[in-house]
């Protein structure tokens, strides 16, 4: 099967892309139904309604939602969609849909039906999906709730097209059973105590949106050699595999020239993407070899949240007719770089004004400062939270592997911002303008500028410009987690500040002085953890120590964040979550890892098993026939072949030796009914001898016959295009 595969691999063909216009001013957003749409479909009283919704969380009513659905039934259909669904995002980290007919039978004919009720309303079965105990068996009522500040789409196939709802997900009794619902309240809380803030300084802003772009990693593999890789499959990761000579270490694969069948396969899914309004502006290899990046423009954070879990869909799918397979796991092959994605993070007033801008002269901006130091103080209070919301069992390969930020949370800010906190702390005056535009000049080379900090790609959150970027998050991670955390940390201190302010004045304080009191107190407060050295370094893990900083390595013991009194106070005391669904999520973390780590287990010792120990006993087999016929024949077969034959028998059997004691293990830990202490025994007793078994079969890849190992290799996979 391994040779087919690579066989097919070589032959395929490059395919074009199907779609027939490729203009993106006419592609752009054809397929959603947006403010230009609405115009045209909707009443004047329907079109209003939306946006007001949309503008102020004002409630749409039934009346009125049955003209818009009225009028973006006819829009679907003039589109060529026969079907509609409610697309939400339970917490499996997918996005999920059920799909119903616009039509209905009566008379012998097929008439058009979507009402109010079918556009605002649904009931998929809330207790076959994640619910952390909020639903049992027998409590099967859950209801998806329509999201009118995210646009409804159009999702086109090979057989037919779709509309699409954006929607929340909640339980029978309200509860949050979806990644949506709370990143709404975050969203809702952070414009609230943004707005307070800046009331401060500007009278006439009246909302903040928090705005964000991520980056995509992701890796492709040949559909054929993907199949024949069963860890694949099951597992989105190798499992076993021994590294290739050439990796990564010639570092000419960061981008270079995109190879033609991948290039052709990403403008292919540019233009679908481009159809489904996803900015996407950026493409390039990445630092491993079968490893690309994609990045779309900013959005505001809902929107770019779900436009990035549409971007996964539809790059698995155009990947397909491509004789690809995406892989968004964060480390699908050891020894080289694994994938994340790169959250850039900041806040836009309604004046158009981003708050994380430091403006010509950062040392006069009190308003910028005021932000910048309220985030830092947010991340320093909160940084086991934001540790948590990143967390899972394929990030943990990543986390700290000197291709990714480690577990420990900090912030780079740059030498100049770092000067300009010290001034302000210190209360000195800097009159040079501290973002004056540097150049280098070479030659008849055009001036470069000078950006006012350089960028740190080992700072978990660090500072770009005029935002943050949170690189910590793993590629097939659904970004609404640590942008809920961090819109909730981030809007919890903006709401302690405001109160520390209002409290000075009210106690006859001057306002300027009170906000640059409380501001100074804030960032003394939070120093130890801004760092702007190496994060990969050994000397940064002892200073961070020192510094009383967490480095929480792996996912089973930073989930208990979850329920720390700090995210009591930040989640629970701001109304995002419950403490039932703060709990229900903390389990069903705990239970994916445990689930992720049992089903990896279970693929390891079937891929002993059934291929590694087969491939290496047929070969142990020639190797034996070929010294009995040499020694019937007189001759000695040398030290040579005896030594190999030992050598491989040695793996097989410790290999053997250790997948039978992990495989007791996990059955010993399934028998454990609490969530925590079942994570905690599946990452210390089940995962912890993966290396060690690996480290056997991978030594047995290099001793047995090419021709009789069955797995496709990593040069294989990796390198064939």
């Amino acid at each position: 099967m391994r040779f087919q595969a690579i066989n097919q691999a070589q032959q395929r063909e490059v395919v074009h892309p199907k779609s027939s216009e490729h203009s993106i001013p006419k592609l752009f957003a054809t397929n959603v139904f947006n403010d230009d749409e609405m115009k045209k479909h909707l009443s004047k009283e329907a079109y209003i309604a939306v946006s007001v919704a949309i503008r102020d969380g004002i409630s749409i009513n039934r009346d009125m939602a049955s003209h818009i659905a009225d009028g973006m039934k006819r829009w679907a259909i003039e589109r060529g969609a026969s079907h509609y669904t409610h697309w939400f995002q339970p917490l499996t980290g997918a996005t999920a849909e059920k799909h119903d007919s616009f039509y209905d039978g009566k008379d012998g004919q097929a008439i058009e039906k979507f009402s109010a009720s079918n556009l605002v309303q649904q009931e998929p079965d809330a207790s076959s999906l994640p619910s952390g105990g909020l639903r049992n068996t027998f409590e099967a009522r859950g209801y998806t709730a329509w999201d009118p500040t995210s646009p409804a789409f159009i999702y086109e196939n090979s057989t037919g097209s779709t509309l699409c709802i954006p929607t929340v997900f909640v339980s029978y009794n309200g509860e949050a059973l979806d990644y949506k619902a709370p990143l709404l309240k975050s969203v809702q809380f952070l414009d609230e105590q943004a707005t307070a803030v800046c009331q401060f300084f500007d009278e006439a802003i009246t909302s903040c949106r928090a705005s964000l772009g991520i980056e995509q990693e992701y890796f492709l593999v040949d559909k054929a050699l993907f199949n024949s890789r069963p860890d694949l499959i099951l597992c989105g990761r190798t499992l076993v595999g021994h590294a290739p000579a050439k990796g990564q270490q010639m570092e000419d694969h960061y981008f270079g020239s995109i190879p033609d069948r991948v290039f052709n396969y990403m403008y292919d899914f540019e233009l679908e993407c481009m159809k489904l309004g996803i900015p996407l502006k950026t493409r390039h290899n990445e630092v491993a070899p079968g490893q690309y990046e994609c990045a779309p423009l900013y959005e505001e954070v809902n929107l770019a949240v779900d436009h990035n879990q549409l971007l996964m869909d539809l790059m698995d799918e155009v990947a397909h007719r491509h004789g690809f397979k995406v892989l968004l796991h964060e480390k699908p092959f050891a020894e080289i770089n694994g994938s994340g994605k790169h959250n850039n993070w900041s806040v836009i007033t309604n004046t158009g004004v981003n708050l994380l801008s430091p403006g010509n002269n950062p040392n006069s901006n009190l308003q910028f400062l005021t932000f910048f130091i309220n985030t830092i103080k947010a991340l320093h209070d909160s940084a086991d939270i934001v540790r948590a919301s990143i967390a899972s069992a394929a990030n943990d390969h990543r986390l700290g592997a000197n291709e990714a930020p480690p577990a420990i949370i900090s912030a780079f800010i740059g030498s100049t911002l770092t000067q300009v906190l010290n001034d302000f702390e210190n209360g000195t005056s800097n009159t040079d303008d501290e973002n004056e535009n540097r150049t280098i000049n070479i030659g008849s080379i055009p001036e470069i500028l000078v950006d006012n900090t350089d960028r740190n790609r080992t700072s978990p959150f660090a500072f770009t410009g005029n935002k943050f970027e949170l690189r910590a998050v793993g590629s097939s991670k659904n970004s609404a987690q640590p942008m809920t955390a961090l819109n909730s940390a981030v809007g919890h201190q903006l709401k302690t500040f405001k109160a520390a302010v209002d409290a000075r004045v009210k106690s006859g304080e001057d306002q300027r002085s009170a906000i640059i009191s409380e501001l100074k107190q804030a960032l003394s407060d939070s120093r130890n953890i801004l760092f702007e050295g190496n994060n990969y370094g050994d000397a940064w893990v002892e200073e961070a120590v020192k510094r009383g900083l967490s480095n929480i390595k792996n996912t089973p013991e930073s989930l208990d964040a979850y329920v720390s009194e700090q995210a009591l106070s930040v989640f629970v005391g701001n109304g995002i979550f419950s403490n039932a669904e703060l709990h229900a999520r903390l389990e069903i973390m705990q239970e994916e890892y445990t689930k992720k780590i049992q089903i990896e287990g279970r693929v390891l010792n079937e891929l002993i098993y059934t291929y590694v120990i087969p491939s290496a006993l047929n070969y142990i087999g020639r190797l034996s026939s070929n010294i009995n016929s040499m020694s019937a024949a007189g001759v000695d077969a040398g030290s040579a072949q005896k030594e190999l034959l030992t050598t491989i028998t040695q793996h097989i059997d410790k290999a053997k030796e250790l997948v039978d004691k992990m495989t007791e293990a996990r059955r010993l830990a399934n028998k454990i009914d609490d969530s925590r202490k079942q994570a905690v025994t599946y990452f210390e007793k089940v995962k912890s001898s993966f290396d060690e078994i690996r480290y056997h079969v991978d030594k047995l890849e290099l001793l047995v016959d090419d021709e009789l190992w069955k797995l496709p290799k990593y040069r294989e996979m990796l390198f064939i295009r």
